[in-house]
C-alpha cells in the first residue's frame, strides 16, 4: 500500500491488487487500512482490486510485496498474465528469504516468472507508514541491469523519496532480510532488560553476520555499511514501527512465540528468515552466532537468558576475521 501511495504522488496510475475479493472491496470502498496504515488514506488514483489480470492491463511494471512466504505462490498466480507482457518490469519489495530453501525473492522472482534482467528489488531504512504519509526516505534500488535500476530510480524518486542504484542484487537483498533476525534479537535483549550495551553489542556483531553470509553469497562486503545494511539495520533494531524488534521485546519478556505473533497480527519476518539463513551458512561453512542462538530459541524454546549467556561465554576470539588470520599484524 505505501508504495501505492508514492507512486500516486509521482502522477502514475496504480492498481492495487489484495488477493482477498473482501478486502479488496472494503479498502476500495473505505480508502483506509487502520492496521497497516493508520491515518492514511488511499489516493483517488489508486484502483483496488482482487482480479490480477485487471491490476496488470496494460501495465509497463509490477511491483510485489507479498510476505516472502507468499511470493512462489504469488508469481505462480501472475505468471500467465506476465508471459503476454514481455517488455514488463518487475520490482521486489519483500524483505525475507524462502524458508526451505533460502532463496532469495528476486530468485523466486526469476525461476517462477522466467525473468533475469528485468527483476530489481527495493530495500532500505524505509517503514511503510513513513512512506505512505510522505515523509522524507532513502531507499536503494538494485538489479543485474543498470537500465531497469535506473527506470525504477526515476519512477520512484521525487523531493520526498531519494532512490539509490546498486548492481548487488545479493547484498541488498540479504540486508534486508537478515536485518529481521537481529533486531529480534536486539529486541528481546531490551525485553530482557539487558541494557543498551548489549543491544549496541548485538547490532554490532549482527552487521558481522549479516556481512559474512553476503560476502560468502557473493555480495559486495560495502553494501552492508549502505542503506540496505546498516542503515535498515539500525532502523529495524530500534524504531517503534518495528514488528520484529517488538516481536523481540516481548519473547524477552517471556512470552511464548505463538502467542507474540497472534498478538501482533502481522507477519513477522525474521521469524522464518532465522532458520532459512542458518541453512545458508551451513552451506558456504559461516558462524551465525546470533542467528544460531536465536533458531534454538524459535525451534527448540531456548530461553533469552540462556541465549544471552551462551553468546557471552564464547571462545575469545578477535574481533575482525582480517586480523585473526594476520596476527603479523598486530
Amino acid at each position: 500500500m505505501a508504495l501505492s501511495c508514492l507512486l500516486a504522488r509521482r502522477g502514475c496510475r496504480v492498481s492495487l491488487w489484495a488477493r482477498n475479493p473482501r478486502y479488496a472491496e472494503t479498502l476500495d470502498m473505505t480508502r483506509i487500512d487502520p492496521g497497516r496504515l493508520p491515518g492514511v488514506a488511499l489516493p483517488e488514483a489508486v484502483e483496488v482490486t482482487a482480479d490480477p489480470e485487471r491490476a496488470l492491463a496494460g501495465a509497463a511494471g509490477a511491483v510485489l510485496a507479498p510476505a516472502s512466504h507468499a511470493m512462489r505462490d504469488v508469481c505462480r498466480q501472475v505468471a500467465p498474465l506476465i508471459a503476454v507482457r514481455p517488455g514488463i518490469r518487475i520490482l521486489s519489495a519483500t524483505k525475507g528469504l524462502e524458508l526451505s530453501d533460502g532463496l532469495r525473492m528476486s530468485r523466486v522472482i526469476e525461476q517462477e516468472l522466467g525473468l533475469s534482467a528485468a527483476v530489481a528489488v527495493l530495500s532500505g531504512p524505509n517503514f511503510a507508514i513513513e512512506v505512505a504519509r510522505g515523509m522524507p526516505t532513502t531507499t536503494v534500488v538494485a538489479s543485474s541491469c543498470r537500465e531497469v535500476a535506473l527506470s525504477w530510480q526515476s519512477l520512484l524518486s521525487d523531493r520526498l523519496f531519494r532512490a539509490y542504484i546498486s548492481p548487488d542484487l545479493v547484498g541488498v537483498e540479504l540486508g534486508g532480510a537478515l536485518k529481521n533476525v537481529i533486531a529480534i534479537a536486539v529486541g528481546m535483549a531490551e525485553g530482557r532488560g539487558l541494557g543498551l550495551n548489549a543491544q549496541a553489542a548485538l547490532v554490532t556483531r549482527g552487521l558481522a553476520e549479516m556481512s559474512r553470509l553476503g560476502v560468502a553469497l557473493g555480495a559486495n562486503p560495502l553494501t552492508f555499511a549502505g542503506l540496505s545494511g546498516v542503515g535498515d539495520l539500525v532502523l529495524t533494531c530500534t524504531g517503534r514501527y518495528s514488528r520484529n524488534r517488538q516481536a523481540g521485546i516481548e519473547l524477552g519478556q517471556g512470552l511464548p512465540l505463538g502467542d507474540v505473533l497472534a498478538g501482533l497480527r502481522m507477519v513477522v519476518e525474521g521469524v522464518s528468515t532465522t532458520p532459512a539463513a542458518c541453512r545458508l551458512a551451513q552451506q558456504v561453512g559461516v558462524d551465525l552466532p546470533i542467528t544460531a542462538e536465536l533458531a534454538l530459541v524459535f525451534g527448540e524454546g531456548k530461553t533469552p537468558a540462556a541465549v544471552a549467556e551462551s553468546l557471552m561465554s564464547r571462545d575469545p576470539t578477535c574481533e575482525l576475521e582480517q586480523a585473526a588470520a594476520t596476527p603479523s599484524g598486530w
